[in-house]
């Protein structure tokens, strides 16, 4: 009965826990969905006539629609960059002997303890010297340099959690070291690679300083956009409501695509030193 109690007590506990984290997300999206009327209702309006007002207006917005776009090509490219640079200096640091690799670890690590607003002038002061502002490239770069921290230290962990017996002997039929990496390592840690490409995806889609102080109108991303809807006449609530429910959606796509993965890579390789 004890044990039932607490079980019961746990779910409860949980159940709320999502409550608190998802309500938010289940606010904004109601809001998108409201008049301008509606939304500033007291008390607040949980059943009302759905409008797809707002939506209509940023989608019409070409402006927007690009800025989006560029969002996205943004987040897959640092990404991407990301774990092709992290992937194989993790698998160097676990599997080839190197002396103070531990230390080598600790310093890419350090490069996420500084703070944003610490070193954004350099680096805007760098990317201004060679004509670099109001570029891809540039913020790629930036989320790159702070993803790759963030990928290297996860697969580490999660390479140091592979048999090293697998691989040899993968090379003892005959595969190289290159080999053995690519088709018995790799397939083995795609979930470690799922949640690091997962929570990399998210830190340079969701990036808002370097993306405000960086670019301009060519290379705008989407969160410093949402601040256009903020305008001398008002806050344009509903369409900030819906540009959100727009950035937020593939992230959750994203996240449920390789929700499997996600969780094994969590559970597994995050935990491991």
């Amino acid at each position: 009965m004890i044990r039932k109690l607490k079980n019961v007590s746990l779910a409860l506990l949980l159940w709320g826990m999502i409550a608190v984290f998802v309500f938010p997300l289940f606010w904004l999206f109601l809001t998108s969905l409201k008049t301008r009327v509606d939304a500033f209702s007291i008390p607040p309006k949980f059943i009302f006539t759905p409008t797809l007002g707002n939506y209509a207006n940023v989608l019409t917005d070409g402006t927007f629609i690009h800025i989006y776009f560029n969002s996205v090509k943004v987040a897959l490219l640092s990404t991407l960059f990301s774990l092709l640079l992290g992937i194989p200096a993790a698998y160097a640091l676990v599997r080839f002997p190197m002396r103070k690799k531990d230390d080598f670890a600790f310093w890419v690590l350090s490069t996420r303890m500084a703070p944003p607003i610490m070193v954004i002038l350099p680096f805007y002061l760098m990317f201004k010297e060679f004509n670099l502002l109001d570029t891809t490239f540039s913020l790629v770069v930036i989320y790159m340099t702070f993803g790759l921290s963030f990928v290297l230290w996860m697969m580490r962990s999660y390479f140091n959690s592979i048999p090293v017996d697998l691989e040899d002997s993968a090379r003892i039929d005959g595969a190289t070291r290159l080999g053995a990496f690519v088709k018995v390592t790799l397939p083995l840690s795609a979930p470690g690679i799922a949640a690091a490409s997962i929570f990399t995806f998210i830190m340079s889609w969701n990036e808002f300083l370097y993306a405000l102080i960086l670019t301009g109108n060519k290379t705008k991303t989407a969160p410093v956009a949402v601040t256009s809807y903020i305008t001398f006449e008002g806050i344009r609530w509903g369409e900030i409501a819906a540009a959100g429910t727009m950035i937020v959606l593939p992230v959750l796509v994203f996240g449920i695509v390789i929700q499997k993965y996600l969780i094994q890579g969590m559970t597994m390789g995050g935990v491991k030193s």
